[in-house]
């Protein structure tokens, strides 16, 4: 029973501060993948592959794979649960609050504040994932992933030509998935 208040608890402390959307969840889940044994930095890019590439919010269906992985079904609907509370408490006193809340000064220079290092824990969580899925750890010692390397650099570049960014995202993953499959990386 120990372990569903403590996912609860944990998922609760992202939903909390995880100012942002998904995106802002990374930093936390890294951190969570590195203090407890419900997943590995390996999982998570699995996550985030699978979250990005299924309906909702990316930061809900992460915490959803996270706790099923942890406790199974029970765990999973404990980690969403934990999540998105915050969100729902905060929102509640806000709606009470917002015609004070909208225009106060305090309030805006506190969002001015937040955008910045929100950017800032985004930015970090995308370089750590480039080092997960772009390199090889054994025994400590980092080495290139050259050909996940290569499929990073051809679909970045081919992100840039405007005219291939009206495809559907969709259509990426599944290409970057039979990349996977053809290199097998």
């Amino acid at each position: 029973m120990e372990i569903v208040w403590e996912l609860f608890w944990e998922f609760f402390k992202i939903g909390l501060f995880a100012v942002g959307g998904g995106p802002a969840t990374l930093p936390f889940l890294m951190d969570l993948a590195q203090k407890k044994p419900w997943y590995t930095m390996g999982q998570l890019t699995d996550m985030i592959a699978i979250s990005e590439s299924t309906p909702g919010p990316l930061g809900l269906n992460m915490s959803t794979y996270a706790g099923y992985q942890a406790l199974g079904i029970r765990g999973g609907l404990v980690s969403s649960l934990g999540l998105v509370l915050p969100s729902v408490i905060i929102i509640v006193l806000i709606a009470k609050f917002l015609e004070n809340f909208n225009e106060n000064p305090y309030v805006k220079a506190a969002f001015k504040g937040i955008r910045p290092a929100v950017t800032a824990l985004i930015a970090a969580a995308v370089l750590r994932l480039c080092r997960v899925s772009l390199f090889a750890e054994a025994e400590g010692v980092l080495s290139p992933a050259v050909g996940s390397m290569i499929v990073a650099v051809v679909m970045f570049g081919v992100l840039q030509i405007k005219q291939l960014n009206r495809f559907h995202p969709a259509l990426w993953f599944l290409i970057g998935a039979l990349a996977g499959v053809i290199f097998q990386m």
